[in-house]
């Protein structure tokens, strides 16, 4: 889950998805009122039944396996099937080396053949035409599974939701641009297959979800950083933005402080990278094993494959989709959390004083370091401490969050809600003995001496929030919640729940949440043990980075 360098993806969406057909419901014969059968548009599905009632169907393929010379093309049809196929077991995760030492996978296993999804509806016929959230994993475009538990549908069913995850293809089985590729592409683009296969998803969802029990017209797309740019990306992509009704960012969009890779950057990336490991054609790439070109990734020195702006998946940057008014007009719920990073981003092992955070700021900025002293002020250890966080934390992913919340604001002609989610993690149980958290949203359990302990949370670290806002704390054994813990999940639960119903996450019991108005100042949700509205103070922080950038 971590920052999604630059990224913005390309891609080939090959046309006619999965066969026509609106999709039945059938209910097991036995008598029983669960919705345990389902007639999708290629074929009957048999899912399980979970200890709540709810019904979930796990790998369910929502494309075909993405292998041999389908390898780095845009997703194509899942082919029929006959007879019932059994969809009670995640499907395969993604091709990714083990980088966050805190993902927890119930995947079966990791295989290029990775292009399903999970449900879990509360449906007891497919006719109740439910509201619906897809929701993308992250990892940085690198890592991540719809299996995790953090993103676990079932909280949501039980809330009167058709949940899904959705697996894409990551690195460079997801994000690779070649010339060769560019070539053979009837869209004339490479890349962001990652994203295409999220498009995909989409596509599927809107064809089949009311066989669930939801409603094609009223799906929510939702992720958290590298799954937050990608609901961005669905947003500003022709090919998706009208496959959903409204959308939830936690942490990031690809409206960054970098500007977006063009195609052909993209494609001499991928060249580089097929020169260091001797591959001299497309030809060559596809006949190697995965696990060779996934083990030549983890090599240092090796470039990261970003998103790109391909012509096609984007016909032009998403932040010109966005200044444009081009994106889907969709409702747009958004926020991103106080410790996104870590002061040590700023000082590395610098001690926090007033003279290391100077000399650290006039190295970021040279002769317009005065100005990011004057935003990020700070005299005193302790003012220093968090000035370096906020600043780090700006960088890496505030940024580009409010920059994706104002522009939508004002060119998306729908109501956009801003949070900032403040709640420090508790403790962890004393069974975990001497882990250390991990980035990414778990922990590195008996480290070795070269991983170092992170100084205690001054806040709620990046990737904190997810298990809160889905309603699954109980799925993380490593933290010892309290009483204040499951009250700010709640809360946070039921304005997401509120808002994937109606758009809106106002409802009883909860602080009033306005919606942003243009020309005023930005009225934040504080996402906390005692949650209400603050007015933003931080608005010249951002347009001082952004003036800072396009220098």
């Amino acid at each position: 889950m971590h920052y999604v360098n630059k990224l913005v993806c390309v891609g080939l969406l090959a046309v006619s998805f999965l066969s026509e057909g609106l999709a039945q419901t059938k209910i097991k014969s036995s008598g029983s009122s669960a919705l345990n059968q389902v007639k999708t548009a290629n074929g009957l599905l048999e899912g399980t039944t979970e200890k709540s009632g709810i019904q979930a169907f796990k790998g369910v393929p929502f494309a075909a396996p993405p292998v041999g010379e389908l390898r780095w093309r845009e997703p194509q049809p899942v082919k029929n099937w006959t007879g019932v196929r059994p969809a009670k077991q995640f499907g395969p995760r993604a091709m990714q080396l083990a980088l966050f030492g805190d993902m927890n996978f119930r995947s079966n296993g990791m295989n290029e053949d990775c292009l399903y999804l999970n449900v879990w509806t509360p449906a007891k016929t497919g006719k109740e035409k439910l509201p619906v959230l897809v929701y993308f994993y992250g990892g940085g475009f690198v890592a991540g599974d719809g299996s995790e538990p953090r993103y676990d549908g079932e909280s949501m069913a039980q809330r009167g939701i058709v949940a899904v995850t959705v697996n894409y293809r990551l690195g460079i089985f997801g994000f690779m641009a070649h010339p060769e590729l560019t070539k053979e592409s009837p869209n004339k683009a490479s890349g962001n297959y990652g994203l295409l296969d999220q498009s995909a998803a989409l596509k599927w969802v809107k064809q089949n979800i009311a066989a669930f029990g939801g409603d094609p017209a009223k799906v929510t797309i939702a992720g958290e950083s590298a799954g937050s740019f990608a609901v961005s990306a669905q947003m500003a992509s022709p090919l998706s933005k009208n496959l959903f009704a409204g959308a939830i960012g936690e942490s990031g969009s690809l409206l960054s402080l970098q500007p977006t890779v063009a195609l052909a950057k993209g494609e001499e990336t991928g060249v580089t990278f097929a020169t260091s490991i001797g591959a001299t054609s497309l030809a060559a790439l596809r006949a190697m094993p995965a696990e060779q070109l996934l083990e030549a990734t983890g090599k240092p020195g090796t470039p990261r494959f970003s998103v790109v702006t391909d012509g096609y998946f984007f016909p032009k940057s998403p932040k010109e989709i966005f200044m444009a008014g081009e994106q889907a007009h969709v409702p747009l719920l958004a926020g991103w959390n106080s410790e996104e990073s870590g002061y040590r981003a700023i000082l590395g092992q610098e001690a926090p004083t007033p003279e290391n955070y100077k000399k650290a700021v006039e190295k970021l900025y040279t002769d317009r370091a005065s100005e990011v002293l004057q935003a990020y002020p700070a005299t005193t250890e302790e003012e220093v401490l968090d000035a370096a966080t906020n600043l780090a934390g700006d960088r890496f992913i505030g940024y580009s969050t409010w920059k994706w919340i104002d522009v939508h604001s004002q060119t998306g002609g729908k109501p956009v809600y801003r949070y900032l989610y403040l709640r420090p993690r508790p403790e962890m149980t004393p069974e975990m003995g001497n882990a250390v958290a991990g980035l990414a949203g778990g922990v590195i359990k008996n480290p070795d001496a070269s991983v170092k302990k992170a100084p205690p949370a001054r806040g709620a670290v990046h990737s904190a929030e997810i298990e809160y806002a889905m309603g699954n704390l109980a799925t993380n054994k490593v933290y010892a919640w309290t009483p204040d813990d499951y009250k700010v999940s709640a809360t946070m639960q039921s304005y997401f729940a509120n808002f994937i119903k109606t758009g809106n996450p106002n409802g009883k019991g909860l602080p009033s949440w306005p919606a942003l108005k243009t020309g005023s100042p930005a009225q934040v949700m504080h996402l906390d043990v005692n949650t209400r509205v603050e007015t933003d103070k931080n608005g010249e922080r951002y347009l001082l980075l952004e003036k800072l950038s396009a220098k």
